[in-house]
């Protein structure tokens, strides 16, 4: 529960030292209350982590580990006071952190708590609304899992025209016309989006590495055989490396992302879809105002033959020839990236996805609002719009106009 309730802090101490703070806060994780008190207070008496002297002015607050004294909670809450929520500014580490050490701290989970304050270090939250969105996103102890991208079901999601029905013996052109398209143009959509953090200042760059995994299902549940048309498997493996405070206050750069992804749909034959990327994000922040700038390089495949692609292939081969790749023409249509744009307004949370080939003039725009249930701190309204190239795999290459309407469990920034 500590995680979730630091609202300012400096982690920036070399590991050696960083490790006793560490063990501070899996004792606060653990209730050992009074073991941690020392810890913490000698931590935050050193004048520069802003999460000890805040964690600090909340055990005093609650009589954790000592006895209830307002005065000093508040002094200390005053000293933790900052521009920043959870760091500011971090030390060079000391000469003697090895890369060794390092490795050895990944152990258990105290780096991953304590990286965790760190991670939102140059996130402004000087509005309730960027500071309630922060909080939430870190909130939570599943087996370390914490959510990624959006995750919502969306139980009404309709398209201008039926999807196409793609088999995975005989090309589009040569299916019945009565069965090219499914029977229904509403269907359901979910995706389910995690992450764990895989290391934390391993190589003494304050850097995280990340493992993510992304599905999306879009279900023909109103039919009457109620099949699932298409499943997108993304998994993902990522670097973010902070940015320095100059980038910052310059530009409002707060990280940079280093990434591989391989997004595939399970499938075979002329069904199947899949590629491989290499990718660099920049994350940046101005106010309630969230940006994420992508550019990929997809890895090349081998081809397959020409038969293949012409469509020429007896059905017996279709399905033989598994190797090589199934879409080469997949960036004519998505491009070589996309713009991310999140605003926060009060309780309501907008968000903007582009993405263009100028080459080939394809791309596609995708909208979504997200408002509270009730007033539910996890559960939104959420909707979705989207038109263009790419609403999945399958449909890479054909221009969907859609809408849909649902509930979101967790929200993403970037």
């Amino acid at each position: 529960m500590g995680i979730s309730k630091v609202v300012s802090g400096v982690l920036c101490l070399s590991v050696g030292l960083f490790a006793n703070y560490a063990e501070g806060v899996k004792y606060y994780q653990d209730g050992e209350f009074d073991k941690a008190f020392p810890l913490i207070e000698k931590e935050a008496k050193k004048g520069t982590n802003k999460a000890a002297q805040y964690r600090l002015a909340e055990m005093y607050e609650k009589g954790q580990g000592t006895e209830v004294d307002f005065k000093q909670s508040m002094a200390w809450y005053k000293k933790a006071a900052s521009k920043y929520s959870f760091v500011a500014k971090k030390k060079v580490p000391k000469k003697e952190s090895t890369f060794t050490s390092r490795l050895e701290a990944q152990v258990g989970d105290s780096s991953q708590k304590a990286g965790a304050e760190y991670a939102l270090s140059g996130l402004d939250t000087n509005t309730p609304e960027t500071k309630a969105m922060l909080t939430s996103l870190i909130d939570g102890d599943f087996f370390g899992l914490l959510p990624y991208k959006d995750n919502y079901i969306l139980p009404v999601s309709w398209s201008k025209d039926k999807p196409h029905r793609v088999s995975s013996t005989i090309p589009y052109r040569n299916i019945p016309y009565q069965y090219q398209t499914y029977n229904e143009n509403i269907e359901v959509e979910f995706q389910l989006s995690l992450k764990k953090e895989l290391s934390y200042n391993l190589f003494g760059l304050n850097e995280f590495i990340t493992a993510a995994y992304t599905q999306e299902v879009w279900w023909q549940l109103y039919d009457d055989s109620g099949p699932f048309r298409e499943t997108n498997y993304r998994p993902e493996l990522f670097l973010t490396l902070p940015s320095s405070k100059s980038l910052d206050d310059s530009i409002g750069l707060k990280a940079t992302k280093f990434g591989f992804i391989h997004e595939s749909n399970g499938q075979e034959g002329y069904r199947s879809r899949s590629w491989n990327r290499l990718y660099l994000t920049g994350m940046f922040q101005w106010d309630n105002l969230f940006l994420s700038a992508r550019v990929w390089y997809r890895l090349n495949e081998d081809s397959k033959s020409d038969l293949y692609y012409a469509g020429l292939l007896p059905i017996e081969d279709v399905i033989a020839e598994s190797d090589g790749d199934d879409n080469p023409d997949i960036t004519d249509y998505l491009g070589y990236g996309d713009i991310n744009l999140n605003y926060l307004y009060g309780e309501n949370k907008f968000a903007l996805m582009l993405r263009n080939n100028f080459n080939t003039h394809k791309g596609a725009v995708e909208f979504t609002y997200a408002y509270p249930l009730f007033d539910s701190p996890n559960t939104n309204w959420y909707v979705k719009l989207f038109k263009g190239y790419g609403d999945s795999l399958i449909d890479y290459n054909v221009d969907v106009t859609k809408a849909a309407v649902g509930f979101s469990f967790s929200g993403s920034l970037f």
